[in-house]
């Protein structure tokens, strides 16, 4: 093994810093490095990661190895006529970005931050404010290498049962070396935005069903602190990326920049309860007032419509030492009285909760634990040290199953195993793959485990 790939061992958290465990940490840079370490990661089993952005313990794994994969980093070949590329597992959004925009390309799905790795994103079959139009970022590769238990390395292919099973899959069916995705033409890199406020629930997803066809992108930002006739109200930004013709004629030359702002970063610890009811109370009504009641055509810098936070580095932080839990569910079309009933415990509840989100889903993608479905997401960020929380979410979880609705795999870090296969229909079909193709139980991590995966 070379100095590059030897362990460290050290602390892993996700991004929400609630279940920190300790493993060894390995970072390969080659093929042949990344087969050495599947292979003498020890009886504790290995699980890829990418850049830590999973908000639970999907990328984690106490007392064994967790492989660090942001090393493969390469841009391998661009093929600028067809818009695909091929490139690295451990290449970030970020990286694509400032590679394809100037030729006129960009990712075909992102989430709310580009500090994800290829690899991760298709790992955790991320998502973004186009699902409802282009799904989920499984859907736009076309093949990808995956080093398996065995050692062997294997070109999947869409539509594979080892396609299906690790888009989603959480890095438990092997190592996503490289991928080739098929990218999304645009003529600059401003987006054009419709902003509107929604003065309740209801008004909010009658918004949202009726309109939402006539914009790629789509979400809203809800306070889930308004109660009474206010329960539900929401900031809803829609837009597309902008043509050419919609930029003044001195900035068309530098069309296809991309540019990202960046601010201070959030300090290393904030004080315990700076985030209570009040001050996210304020906030929100401060939010929701100054949003325009409907604004149209606004140009933003896509870093500015898609990345907001990524412009604060370390964010995470203003949660303080006890970390944050994000929790994100779906409910079907025609399940809209679990939503409501939902929005109304959260209100109720008073959870501190200012990254909310709303956004409709599309069809369902083919991974057999990809999270969408036809309906509704909704998306928040509790502080983990909320009184009663854990209690307060296993119900929510149960309403949700009940509903034929589903967790996120990606942001979870308490689910309880026995709802599991309510919500992944398919879960009988993934566990059978992966004793087939890892039938020593090479692929494991903390979720894993907890999960019974």
């Amino acid at each position: 093994m070379s100095a590059s790939t030897a362990p460290v061992t050290t602390t892993v958290t996700g991004w929400g810093r609630t279940a920190p465990t300790a493993a060894r940490l390995i970072r390969p840079r080659t093929y042949e490095e990344a087969a050495a370490a599947v292979r003498e990661c020890g009886a504790r089993g290995g699980i890829p990661r990418g850049l830590g952005r999973a908000y639970g313990d999907a990328a984690q794994n106490a007392g064994g190895a967790v492989f660090d994969m942001t090393g493969l980093d390469r841009i391998h070949a661009i093929d600028a006529d067809d818009g695909t590329v091929l490139c690295g597992a451990g290449v970030s959004l970020h990286r694509l970005m400032e590679v394809l925009l100037p030729l006129g390309w960009f990712v075909p799905v992102t989430p709310g931050t580009r500090q994800v790795t290829v690899g991760g994103a298709i790992g955790a079959d991320i998502h973004g404010k186009n699902h409802h139009v282009s799904g989920s970022f499984s859907r736009h590769v076309l093949s990808f290498e995956l080093l398996t238990a065995d050692g062997e390395i294997r070109t999947v292919g869409r539509g594979t049962p080892l396609f299906d099973a690790t888009a989603g899959g959480m890095g438990l069916t092997g190592v996503i070396l490289t991928a080739t995705l098929r990218l999304l033409p645009v003529e600059t890199s401003l987006m054009s935005v419709d902003t509107e406020r929604a003065s309740d629930l209801d008004d909010l997803m009658a918004r949202l069903a009726g309109t939402d066809h006539r914009y790629r992108y789509s979400v809203a930002w809800i306070d889930l602190l308004a109660r009474g006739a206010a329960t539900g109200r929401a900031v809803l930004t829609r837009g597309d990326h902008a043509p050419l013709d919609a930029l003044p004629a001195r900035a068309r030359a530098r069309a296809l920049e991309f540019r990202t702002p960046r601010f201070p970063a959030a300090p290393a610890f904030l004080p315990e309860g700076l985030l209570s009811r009040t001050t996210v109370g304020l906030f929100n009504e401060l939010w929701y007032r100054k949003a325009p009641r409907a604004r149209t055509g606004e140009l933003q810098r896509i870093s500015s419509f898609f990345h907001p936070l990524d412009g604060v580095p370390h964010w995470n932080r203003v949660y303080g030492r006890g970390g944050f839990v994000q929790y994100q569910f779906v409910v079907g079309h025609g399940r809209e009285d679990t939503l409501r009933r939902i929005v109304r415990r959260i209100a109720d509840r008073r959870c501190p909760s200012f990254l909310a989100v709303l956004k409709r889903f599309g069809e369902a993608d083919p991974g057999w634990l990809s999270f969408p479905l036809p309906g509704w997401t909704l998306a928040l960020d509790i502080p983990a040290g909320l009184p009663g929380l854990g209690a307060f979410l296993d119900g929510l979880d149960e309403e949700v199953a009940t509903a034929g609705g589903r967790v996120y795999l990606a942001k979870d870090s308490r689910l309880r195993p026995e709802l599991l296969a309510a919500m992944y229909p398919r879960l009988d079909d993934f566990r059978a793959l992966r004793a087939r193709v890892d039938p020593r139980g090479v692929f494991v991590s903390d979720l894993s485990r907890r999960l019974a995966l």
